[in-house]
């Protein structure tokens, strides 16, 4: 595990060089200055990673303001590092920092296809579309070796099970046999996200997440397999990134995404000091206007976690938000709502052994 003092200090392409302990932790520590001049003397933090084997894979969840109600992590924590993302504190419920052991101590779980497979099989089981990359990235760069989101899909696929695949990763293109195959029968969505167009901003905000031009050409890719593709504008960071708004959801459409969703930038529990720490390091100048609307948006909290307020905020400048994103949304032809994926077609497929019917 990455040392608890290894405090604020830089750490070469990662989103924060922050170690501070999680919420549940009983003792703080802080770091001291030992004497050596130049903190960016030390070498760059590596990406570990371990193997977790749960007892089950799909997560349920009821929150009226999200679009699914169970969902698939293949790993936890996210190599990406991106400094805002509202998944680092759950890794505090792991004993571990939400900070840069969020992007560097990462958890792989190689049984997530059993699994699935074993609770899809269930009698009772009744599907609905899972979604997979709503909390850490199924193809984070790890996921090249590890292969468990490709093998997560040849379970669904066998299973004619649909699915809603989020992701910043331009790896999802190696996966396009079984995806453009399930989309033929209804059976996929495919979300990009895109935060900027700004590269120097997506490189340090983002630090290990393809370039936007990058995630542009795969949206060309995936479009063009006959994968229907949602460009997802998340999170909008008031006075820093919403004035690309528009631009965008422009060159996604011009791309081949046919949907578009955005959502404001949320701060909850360590991701606001983290973000913070961010902000006055690379954006000193926009700190107070940054971190006024985030304010603004979320009933003067740095976090509101209201349903239906929490995604979208509230107030004069998040309103406006949502109207340049409909108005720009109405130009372009891009649809805000997803058509039902297939749920019809869902089989448990026969087993080597099993008996097969007659009819």
């Amino acid at each position: 595990m990455i040392p608890k003092d290894r405090l604020n200090g830089p750490s070469r392409g990662r989103g924060t060089g922050d170690n501070r302990v999680g919420r549940f932790e009983r003792f703080q520590r802080v770091s001291v200055d030992d004497g050596w001049p130049d903190p960016d003397d030390q070498p760059p933090v590596r990406t570990q990673v371990r193997i977790e084997r749960p007892r089950k894979i799909i997560t349920r969840n009821t929150s009226p303001d999200v679009l699914f109600d169970r969902s698939i992590n293949p790993y936890r924590g996210c190599e990406h590092g991106c400094i805002y993302c509202f998944a680092r504190p759950t890794h505090a419920y792991l004993n571990m920092s939400p900070g840069l052991d969020f992007e560097t101590q990462l958890l792989a779980r190689p049984t997530a296809p059993d699994l699935l497979a074993k609770e899809l099989s269930k009698k009772a089981y009744a599907p609905r579309p899972i979604a997979i990359g709503t909390n850490t990235d199924p193809y984070q760069p790890i996921e090249k070796k590890h292969e468990i989101m490709r093998r997560c899909l040849e379970v669904l696929d066998a299973f004619n099970h649909p699915v809603l695949i989020t992701t910043k990763g331009s790896l999802v293109e190696r996966d396009l046999d079984i995806i453009a195959s399930m989309a033929q029968r209804n059976l996929v969505r495919v979300g990009i996200t895109i935060t900027t167009l700004d590269p120097q901003i997506s490189r340090v905000m983002e630090p290990r997440v393809p370039a936007p031009k990058r995630l542009l050409q795969t949206i060309k890719t995936v479009s063009g397999a006959g994968v229907p593709v949602r460009v997802l504008v998340s999170p909008l960071v008031p006075g820093l990134t919403d004035d690309g708004l528009e631009d965008v959801l422009k060159a996604a459409s011009k791309a081949g995404a046919r949907h578009a969703t955005f959502t404001l930038l949320r701060l909850p529990h360590e991701v606001s000091p983290l973000f913070q720490d961010w902000l006055r390091a690379h954006y000193p100048n926009r700190f107070s206007k940054v971190m006024a609307r985030v304010r603004e948006a979320h009933g003067g909290r740095d976090y509101d976690p209201k349903w239906g307020k929490r995604m979208q905020g509230e107030g004069t400048h998040a309103e406006l938000i949502k109207k340049r994103f409909a108005l720009a949304c109405d130009r372009l032809g891009l649809e805000t709502q997803d058509a039902d994926l297939d749920c019809t077609l869902f089989r448990v497929p026969p087993r080597p052994g099993d008996q097969l019917t007659l009819f």
